[in-house]
């Protein structure tokens, strides 16, 4: 029985099955390829034109490859093009072939396209290649491909493909043609790609240990968090179910607010962890930038590589980035200006969720309040909601010592839920440094004066 098991999960599991029918899909288009090759070199070939070559049916085809295929309907046209972006990575012989010296110029044919990379060996496909393999030097037939390299393509608007643009002076089919590290991740493993910390991803995944019933607000700011929480769960039914998505603009745009400490950055860890979601936490000073057009450049690259991911995009204290706008003296105050209007429109046209947060609510454009589906005021917690914070609080392996009294504690001490956290940290290393599991009064009391020093309130 356990022999037949093992069958089954290696017959579904998504690396065979991408690997299975990607073996079929380079087989075809090392034929596409090996066609085009003879046609233009006037050699005997069985086929008349690249077209003739029947490529491998997907309808029936379990793996994550063939789904993307389908989904997206793609033509003849559009899997050779896909697999040629994919074939440096996982069968980048296949275009040695390319490497063809042309004897009459003792150099490659200009007409193959293709670059050189720094370290790959190998042939690197460009957007000449494309037109080759398909059209050859049919001008006819190359302008009528020019759609796969439009912008407005799902290869590009959906970040499946990218053709990286040459110098200003050059053509623009001499651009690098390659897969996102996203659909690379997809067709190969078929797990989704977690993006590293970088100049060119300035944001970091954060999750919580922590449960929804950890999550301590008044009823009424619960509802509202409910509605976001919602809205992941069921916008694609609003949007393409029941026929809303020519009525509401996509994604979900909303606003954390209040005191440091009340859990804004636990929320949305929370949202995404119980949708399924990954969440991106923005990493501001990465971002900003004094030089005028950087701040956008930066923003941008984030922005592409969520577009259509299913992640969730979090700017803690945001207003360092979406402050208000200032009247016009100079020029710098005008691209300061620039820049808020360019971050106003990214964020209303992202198509997934972004959840900025801030301290106060005043500090941010007042532009961007028509723009929010939700603005969730996050008080510091009252005297009821501190009582279950502290309750919550301590581990189970800890021992309060006889005479605390948390419901006297939450009275008379207003403290956030992170000051909570940070008076539990120290009274818990207070504790295990003195060989014992024992909370003292003591040590809550002078945890909380930490505390109020810090805030600046008097003890």
């Amino acid at each position: 029985m356990d022999g037949k098991n093992n069958v089954c999960r290696m017959a579904i599991d998504p690396l065979t099955t991408n690997a299975t029918t990607l073996e079929r899909e380079l087989s075809w288009f090392t034929m596409v390829i090996d066609v085009r090759l003879k046609i233009y070199f006037g050699q005997e070939c069985e086929f008349e034109d690249v077209m003739d070559v029947t490529p491998p049916p997907l309808q029936e085809d379990d793996s994550v490859y063939a789904s993307i295929v389908n989904h997206y309907r793609m033509n003849f046209m559009e899997r050779v093009m896909l697999v040629l972006a994919l074939a440096p990575h996982i069968r980048p012989q296949l275009l040695d072939v390319f490497f063809t010296k042309n004897t009459n110029y003792d150099r490659g044919f200009t007409e193959f396209g293709g670059i050189k990379g720094n370290q790959h060996g190998g042939f690197l496909p460009t957007g000449e290649t494309v037109m080759f393999i398909l059209g050859g030097t049919d001008l006819d037939k190359r302008f009528s491909l020019l759609y796969l390299t439009d912008s407005d393509h799902f290869f590009f608007k959906h970040n499946i493909l990218k053709m990286e643009s040459g110098s200003s002076d050059e053509p623009f089919l001499s651009g690098a043609l390659t897969v996102t590290k996203e659909y690379l991740s997809y067709f190969t493993t078929g797990a989704t790609h977690k993006p590293d910390y970088s100049m060119n991803f300035p944001a970091k995944r954060i999750t919580t240990q922590m449960e929804w019933d950890d999550l301590v607000f008044e009823e009424r700011v619960m509802d509202e968090i409910g509605e976001v929480r919602a809205w992941i769960q069921h916008g694609r039914t609003l949007m393409e179910d029941w026929g809303l998505g020519s009525k509401i603009k996509p994604g979900y745009r909303c606003l954390f607010y209040g005191p440091p400490g009340t859990g804004k950055t636990l929320t949305a860890c929370l949202l995404g962890k119980a949708t399924g979601l990954d969440v991106y936490r923005i990493d501001l000073s990465m971002v900003v930038s004094k030089y005028i057009g950087e701040t956008e450049k930066n923003l941008a690259g984030v922005f592409d590589q969520a577009e259509n991911k299913n992640w969730i995009l979090f700017f803690d204290e945001a207003d360092a980035l979406f402050g208000k706008r200032t009247a016009t003296k100079d020029a710098h105050d005008r691209y300061a200006n620039q820049e808020v209007a360019y971050l106003l429109q990214r964020i209303e046209d992202f198509p997934g969720v972004i959840i900025l947060a801030t301290n106060l609510r005043g500090n941010l454009d007042e532009a961007f309040a028509r723009r929010f589906q939700s603005m969730i005021f996050m008080p510091a917690p009252g005297a009821e909601q501190r009582l279950k914070l502290w309750e919550n609080a301590f581990s189970d392996k800890s021992v309060l010592e006889k005479g605390i009294n948390l419901e006297e504690i939450a009275q008379e001490y207003k403290l956030t839920g992170g000051a909570i956290i940070n008076v539990l940290r120290y009274c818990s290393l207070m504790a295990l440094r003195k060989g014992t599991n024992i909370i003292t009064h003591e040590n809550i009391k002078i945890g909380i004066q930490k505390e109020y020093r810090k805030e600046g309130k008097p003890v």
